[in-house]
């Protein structure tokens, strides 16, 4: 959810049109694709387990910063985020750590940008009494006893979620998710790939399900997390249902999205709070808000408080997945990849998932955080499912290639998920089966679980 405004993007937007074009600019050529992945963990106290606080995120990050050369990003006086040629780490509302990768030709890249970022973070984190967990909800911490990340935005959003939905705030403080962005050649194939990415997002939650704890307990949800964004706001959360209609393009999206209350805009690094008027993009371009007049920054600015299962940014962008143990992170992005980059794996996906409705669209995207891979899908379940696109993907990324770990293809990226599908038991069930004993044996169940960096750094995500 972390977003840096574009200054660059000062010019004004005058017409649809200009919305449609830069969500255009960023098509690429197929032999220009590339895979970027976005890692949010949970930052708690080794000992307690509880979510830290943040003096002691900020101070994790003054580590890094002094390491590593970061360029330092500070706001009300406060080490907020660190930025690099290619890549950023930020902090999410309660603290989550996010490293934003660079955007890689390839898997292999993708896994050496993590593997040093793990490495560095877990180094930093020692003398400080932290540990990360892979683990898509606070299991432990109340919401009320998470503070909030000092950031203006934020007090912001916060007020406006209580009128939104009963879980926006537990979305901002509580979760971590997964993020994979992917590229497109052109409207066509963009549009695919985003009703693709919707269909796989029950897929992604039920095989990806990694959050079955808040305060201490079991929540009756595999993919709690799900649940939670389902409750969020209603009108920037979910699946965006018009993109399943025949006719459907770009045009669709960008009229998704100016119907969207905004939440701010930018002016001379002040934020002007939009909420209160329940200000539409549509509206802001038709009226503007006071002396202020739409920029192609605002609505970069706005494509990214837009937190539908699949998103443009313009990027497109999946975010179905929990947060995973780091031995899982690259399973998400090579299935993405194996699935998404290939014509004929997107028709499989489109067979095998797509009820034929919106109705039966959402019943399977809502059943599949409770049930998880025993959810319905005609007359499968989502593991049966999950075995035969796992298949496809494997062989979409053996077309794909590279070779380049140790003469293997990507598809090896998969073995570690492809268990999780072939038992049917997620990675929720079986930390349910394990959570029993003293706190300080829920503690040790959690860092064993899915805590960093959980085995050698040589064999990461292999």
């Amino acid at each position: 959810m972390t977003t840096f405004v574009k200054t660059h993007l000062a010019q004004p937007v005058r017409q649809f049109s200009d919305l449609l074009d830069y969500l255009l600019r960023k098509t690429r050529p197929q032999e220009q694709w590339g895979v970027g992945i976005e890692v949010e963990k949970l930052v708690v106290d080794q000992r307690s387990g509880e979510a830290a606080g943040f003096d002691q995120i900020e101070g994790l990050l003054k580590i890094l910063e002094a390491a590593d050369g970061w360029e330092s990003v500070t706001e009300s006086g406060h080490l907020i985020a660190l930025v690099g040629p290619s890549s950023s780490i930020t902090l999410e509302p309660g603290g989550q750590l996010e490293l934003s990768g660079k955007l890689c030709a390839d898997l292999c890249c993708c896994r050496r940008d993590l593997a040093n970022h793990i490495q560095k973070i877990v180094a930093a984190a020692g003398a400080l009494g932290l540990a990360f967990l892979g683990l898509g909800v606070q299991p432990i911490t109340p919401l009320q006893s998470i503070g909030w990340l000092p950031k203006p935005r934020y007090d912001i959003m916060r007020a406006y979620m209580l009128r939104s939905g009963d879980r926006g705030q537990h979305m901002m403080k509580l979760t971590a998710g997964l993020q994979v962005n992917l590229d497109f050649c052109d409207e066509a194939d963009c549009i695919d790939k985003m009703r693709t990415g919707q269909l796989l997002a029950p897929l992604f939650y039920a095989l990806f399900a990694n959050s079955p704890l808040m305060n201490g307990e079991p929540t009756g949800y595999l993919s709690t997390r799900g649940e939670i964004w389902d409750r969020t706001d209603p009108d920037r959360s979910g699946l965006i249902l018009e993109l399943f209609h025949p006719e459907a393009g770009l045009a669709t999206y960008v009229d998704y999205a100016l119907d969207v209350p905004m939440y701010f805009i930018l002016r001379q690094g002040r934020l002007v709070d939009l909420t209160r008027h329940r200000f539409t993009f549509r509206r802001f371009m038709a009226e503007g808000f006071e002396d202020h007049r739409p920029t192609f920054a605002d609505w970069d600015l706005h494509l990214s408080t837009l937190f539908p299962e699949v998103r443009l940014r313009p990027q497109i962008e999946l975010r179905s997945a929990d947060s995973q143990p780091p031995h899982l992170v690259m399973a998400v992005a090579a299935l993405a990849k194996g699935l998404m980059y290939d014509a004929e794996a997107r028709r499989q996906v489109q067979r095998m998932l797509d009820p034929g409705d919106d109705a039966g669209r959402l019943a399977m995207y809502r059943e599949s955080w409770r049930l998880g891979l025993r959810t319905p899908c005609g007359g499968h379940t989502l593991r049966d499912i999950a075995c035969e696109l796992l298949s496809v993907a494997r062989e979409s990324l053996s077309r794909q290639g590279p070779r380049c770990l140790r003469g293997a293809d990507e598809g090896v990226f998969l073995d570690g998920i492809e268990e999780v599908a072939r038992s049917g038991v997620t990675l929720a069930e079986r930390l349910l089966l394990a959570w029993k004993g003293s706190r300080q044996e829920q503690i040790g169940t959690l860092l064993a679980h899915c805590g960093y960096p959980g085995q050698s750094l040589g064999d990461l995500c292999l």
